[in-house]
Formats: structure tokens, sequence, C-alpha cells
């Protein structure tokens, strides 16, 4: 049983003799708070911090965490301040045992609001101090060791949560053993009769591989010998949560999976590590594209090694992992290991740690730029769990991006800046689409303009939180901008239809507006009326005299529209108008003005309804691409789409849309949806496709 001697005989190899007595003064003050109190399972409630400063002890962490792990949850249970801990241990360490215990309560399967806004407590503890997160996880550790005396529900939810995040968050900050130990012990209490007919069936092929193993290792090591290598070589078992995970990810049966045999081997230096991958290619035959280097190239959370796949001498596939003991020692404690090479003077672990910190600093860029806490936490797990992919700037520096990233992503890691002017890439030299998926080893460059901005577009195809967030940041203040401005406007057109200039308004008038629509400044008032949530209508009513009121000469000096592109004026899908068309403009809640043509049909209904009907007209400089809908009646005959898609790129236009409706054997009607920029370029198109031969009739689709 393990008692406070037997631990601080274990720190004796690593800690001071007065760190040591500091660790037990925590110690035997959490025993006396936590007196009379116990766990689930009848054990003295004592116990449990106890195991969670040997888990910590285990991977050589000081001696401010191990006193935090005695006193993490003296805050939460028994009403003892942080002050009062930070006047006995410090404020450090008061800062670590706070910061857990605020994540004490992070519960999965609550509120997704109330889940969400704790996760982002973790990061911002995280910001703080690393320390915080290492002794929450080997907080949460421990209790996926004692889940035993639980009932299967709770089992479940914490199983879950500790799947979901927990073992993420340990893979990120490089934390194998952790995180392996975190996915079996959160898979077997998940899915125990899954995990039981895994673990029989890992059982019963086990057996049956030894003689095959055995085999193989003779042979790399007769190998590493025979080059003058000195290396250990080890037979690596995959874990039942990762072959689980391949089968439903690569839909692979149990066997295609144990068929793969994987060996590792530890060397004493870098060079070495390379002559061992020369020797064991001259071994065995390697499969093509399955080399990778995490050594020149390091993983995100500090993981190195080198990989390859060979092919045996049986047909059978083998994967290898080549890497230093510093790097082994770095693979299974990650972030943790900080602490161990810092109290021996040695840096050998800073990499992972400033790794760490970077993706902490990441979590706090991507938390400043979204509202929500559940869009953070979602942002999060893309963060967390996707692999990465490795690209080059133009000037050969690495950017390390989420595997599936794009151009856009790419922009955004190098700089805000540059991803919201982004206008068009080159990939390897050439021209590529901006939603390419990028691939390692790909040079990158970005070409920008300073009069881009963001596409909204790019939300459905960009892959890091900090690209997402950064666009929907960006939109969301242009939005509010241009809400304003066109609010601004409408107004003042509203008021000198009415002989009321903007600028001349008493200070008591504004306070009235103000008052009277709840607006806290006149911004907030502008923002509302372009957002079409109060019209200027209302608005000027209210600053009227009584007697002038109810006259409506908004429609005698209508806005304007200069471009396509703008954020609050939408054009209506039923009836699509593009400049040149008669049109009329719908004041809707929450998406600003809605333009259709004076023909459409909902128009009516609108008025019919008193919806919030206005002029509006096209500006003589209005610029852009606008949808419209052409229906053409064809005569069937191989090759039409085709033809009519040359016809029309003939006359500069693009297609965005084609729907073919058969309606008999002999006669088809095609609808296109095209980009032009004025009813002139319209009725080009509309005389070019209607000059073909198999063409029996063009007409423009309205409501």
């Amino acid at each position: 049983m393990l008692t406070i001697d037997s631990l601080s005989h274990r720190l004796s190899s690593y800690l001071e003799p007065p760190q040591i007595n500091r660790v037990k003064r925590a110690y035997f003050y959490a025993e006396q708070a936590h007196t009379g109190q116990y766990r689930r399972s009848g054990e003295p409630y004592i116990t449990h911090p106890l195991a969670v400063a040997n888990i910590l002890a285990s991977v050589h962490m000081d001696h401010q965490s191990l006193m935090a792990a005695m006193l993490h949850d003296v805050i939460e249970d028994t009403g003892i301040s942080k002050k009062a801990i930070s006047k006995q241990f410090g404020e450090q360490v008061a800062e670590i045992v706070d910061g857990v215990s605020k994540l004490a309560k992070i519960e999965f399967e609550t509120q997704a609001e109330k889940q969400a806004s704790n996760f982002q407590k973790m990061a911002l503890a995280m910001a703080k101090d690393l320390r915080v997160i290492v002794v929450k996880l080997s907080d949460r550790l421990h209790n996926m060791r004692t889940l035993g005396a639980l009932p299967p529900e709770k089992k479940r939810r914490i199983a879950k949560e500790t799947l979901e995040i927990y073992a993420p968050i340990a893979h990120r900050l490089g934390m194998n053993d952790w995180r392996i130990e975190f996915e079996d012990r959160g898979f077997a209490a998940m899915h125990p009769l899954r995990a039981t007919r895994l673990h029989a069936s890992l059982q019963q092929v086990r057996g049956n591989r030894i003689a095959l193993v055995e085999k193989i290792q003779a042979a790399i090591e007769s190998r590493l010998q025979r080059e003058d290598i000195d290396g250990l070589v080890i037979g690596r078992e995959k874990h039942l949560y990762s072959i689980y995970k391949k089968m439903r990810s690569k839909h692979k049966s149990f066997k295609e999976i144990m068929d793969v045999y994987a060996f590792r081997i530890v060397v004493e230096d870098i060079d070495t590590c390379y002559r061992t991958l020369g020797a064991v290619h001259n071994l065995y035959k390697p499969k093509p594209g399955e080399f990778k280097d995490y050594i020149a190239i390091p993983k995100e959370n500090g993981y190195q090694s080198l990989h390859t796949i060979v092919i045996g001498t049986q047909g059978v596939p083998i994967e290898v992992q080549i890497r230093t003991k510093e790097m082994d020692e770095l693979a299974s404690r990650g972030v943790a290991a900080h602490w161990l090479y810092k109290s021996t003077g040695d840096e050998g672990a800073s990499g992972s740690y400033d790794r760490a910190n970077r993706w902490i600093k990441r979590l706090l860029e991507i938390q400043q730029h979204t509202n929500s806490s559940v869009e953070f936490v979602e942002n999060v797990k893309i963060d967390l769990f996707r692999d990465e992919v490795y690209v080059f700037t133009p000037k050969g520096e690495i950017i390390e991006l989420p595997a599936g990233s794009t151009p856009v992503d790419f922009a955004y890691a190098v700089h805000t800046q540059v991803g919201n002017t982004c206008v068009a890439c080159r990939i390897n030299d050439r021209p590529a689409p901006l939603s390419q998926t990028l691939e390692s080893g790909e040079k990158v460059k970005i070409i920008s303009s300073e009069k881009s901005q963001p596409n909204p577009n790019w939300l459905n195809f960009v892959i890091t939180a900090k690209a997402r967030s950064a666009i929907r940041h960006y939109l969301k203040n242009q939005r509010h901008t241009e809400s304003v401005k066109l609010g601004q406007r409408m107004l003042m057109r509203s008021l000198a239809n009415n002989n009321l200039q903007l600028d001349q308004l008493s200070k008591e008038q504004t306070s009235t507006a103000l008052d009277k629509t709840s607006s806290s400044s006149m911004e907030e008032l502008y923002e509302n009326i372009g957002l079409g949530k109060i019209t200027a209508l209302t608005v000027t009513s209210i600053l009227l005299p009584e007697n002038q009121r109810g006259t409506d000469g908004n429609n005698s000096n209508p806005i304007t529209i200069d471009s396509s592109d703008s954020l609050l004026i939408n054009f209506a899908r039923c009836c699509r108008p593009i400049p040149g068309d008669p049109i009329i403009a719908h004041l809707s809640s929450g998406k600003g003005v809605v333009v259709h043509r004076e023909v459409c049909k909902n128009v009516e209904d609108l008025r019919s309804k008193k919806e919030n009907v206005s002029g509006i007209s096209w500006s003589p400089q209005v610029q852009g691409e606008f949808l419209a809908q052409v229906r053409v009646e064809v005569k069937s005959e191989r090759g039409i789409i085709a033809s009519l898609a040359t016809r029309i790129a003939g006359t500069s236009t693009s297609i965005e849309g084609i729907q073919v409706d058969e309606r008999d054997a002999e006669h088809s009607v095609i609808t296109l949806t095209i980009a032009v920029s004025s009813r002139v370029h319209l009725a080009n198109v509309m005389r070019s496709i209607r000059n073909m031969r198999s063409v029996t009739g063009v007409s423009r689709v309205c409501s």
C-alpha cells in the first residue's frame, strides 16, 4: 500500500531533502483537511491525493506540482481558501491548486454551454501555468484507475469525457504513456463488451505471432551488429483502443491490422538514427511513400523519431521507429519531461515545453475571436485531434498545419493580415485553387492584395481554428461597419425626404430617438436600421413634429446599390435581380436589405402582409457579378451540355449551376445559373444561346 514514507523514498531519487519535506508538509495538511472524508470505495479520501502525487513522481514532476497534487481537492471539498494555501505553501502552489479546482467540475454530458465554458476555464488555467493541466491529467488518470466503485452510467460519462477531452490533451502535450492509458481505460469503461472481445482476440493472436516477432527482431539486431551500431530493438504492441479506432476509421478487419509488425529501435545519437535507417533499408525493402522524418521536422507536440515501413522476408509489413534515448523519454512523458530536464540542468525537453506553450497561446487566440464557448470547444477539438502536415514558405520556413488544411489556412498561420488580404496562391510554383488540400513537403506562396478581404465562402473549406475565427471576426466587424453605414444612409435619406438634416438634429431629438428605440448610441441605432431591426421611417416619425407624422417620402430618394458583394444587401434567390432590373427593397430583420425584382410574386405577398418594403435603385457605377437563371429548351442530342458551356464561355460568362430536366426522349429543359454584370450582358448571353441549332427556346427564369 502506498504511504507518504514510500513516496518520500521515491522522491529522494530526484528531489532535494528540503523539497521532500515541503511535499510531506502538504500531505499532512491535506490529511487533516480531509479527515472524515471517504472515497466511494470506502478508503480514506487522502489516498487519492497521495496516489495523484505518486503518478506525478513517476514522471519526475517538480516539488510544487507534487504539493499541489496533495492539496488539489482542499479548496473544493473542505472550504479552505486559496489565500490560506498561499500563506502556508506559497503563491505558485496556491495558483496551481486554484487552477485544478476550477477544472474539477468539467462535465461533458451536461448542457453544451456549461461544458464548453468550463473548457475555456481549462485553457485559461493552462495559460497561467502548464503544471495545472499536468496535475489535472494525473488526477484524472487515478480516477480512471479506480472507476470500479462507480455506477455504470457515471463510468460511461467519465470515460466519454476522458476519450474526448483528456486523452487528446495528453497527446497534444506529448504525454504518450498517459494518452494510451486514458484511451484503453476509457475504451474498457465505455464499451466493456467490445474491449473484452478485442482483448481476447489479441491474446489469441499474440501466441501465433511470437515466433515471427522474435525472428524479425533477431534479424534486425544481427544487421545492427554487423554495421557496428549499438541499439536496443523492441517489438511494439499496439494498444487496444488504437486497434479499435483503426478498425472503425479505416474499415479494416482485426486480421489486417494485426498482420503489421511494429518495432522500435533506440540508439545513442541522431547520426546513429540515420545510419540505423540505412541498415534497416538494406535488410528489408522500404515501402515507397511510407518514410517520415519527425527528427528534422518534429510533430507539433515535440515528438521526434524516424518512421519507415519495410516489407519482411515473408511479405509482411514491418513498421519501424528509430529514435534516441532522449526522444524516447520525451515520447513517453512529453511536456512533463521538461521539469525532469530542468532539475538536472539539461534543457532537452524545452522544445516540447515551448511547443505546448505555443499551442496554449493559440487556444487563447481562438478564445479571443469566438463569442460562443461551444464554438471555441469545437475549434479546439479540430486542433486536438488532427494529424499534422508540414509545408514550406517561399523562404524555406516550415509551417505546421492540421491535416486537410488549405492555402487559406496556411495564409492565416503566417499572419492574420496575410489571410485577410489573400486572393490567390501558388503550390510548388504552380497556380492552385485556395480550397486545395495541402500535402506535406509542398511549397506554398500566397498572393495578396491590400484591397482584398476574406470571402464568407472560405468558411466552407478552412480547417484551422485560427483561420475560421479570424474570418468570422473580420466578417462580423465588416457586417457591423456596413450595417452602420447603410443605416446612416437610410436615415439621412428618410429625414431629407421630410425636410430634416441628420447633422442638424438637436441633443434632445437624438436623445428622444435613442430612448424610444432602446439604443445605447447613434451607432447602435444606425446598425439596427441597417440590419432591418427598426425602419428609418419609424425613427423619422419619432423625430417629426406630431402634425407631420405618418407621411412617407421614403421612396422619393431611395438608397443605391454600388456592388454585388455587400454583406447587408442580399439579392433574393426567388427572382435573382441584376443591374438594369426595376427593383424593390424589403427590410428583413437581421438580414438587412433583401432586393427583389418589381415583377416578383413575393413582393405582392410582402406588401399584402404590410411588410417593410421601400424603394432602392442601382448605382450607375454598380460593379460585380450577379446570378441570373436562364431556361434553355433543347432537342436532346449527345454533347449538348458541352456545346452550351462552350458557347456561354465565349461570352466571358461563368456557369455557377446546371440542372437538366428530360421532358421526353427528344426534348430537354436545361436551367443554367450564370454570373452576369447587367441586363445587357444577360441579353447578349441569351442571344448567343438562341443562335444554336439544337436550341428551341430561351427565357429568363422568374418567380
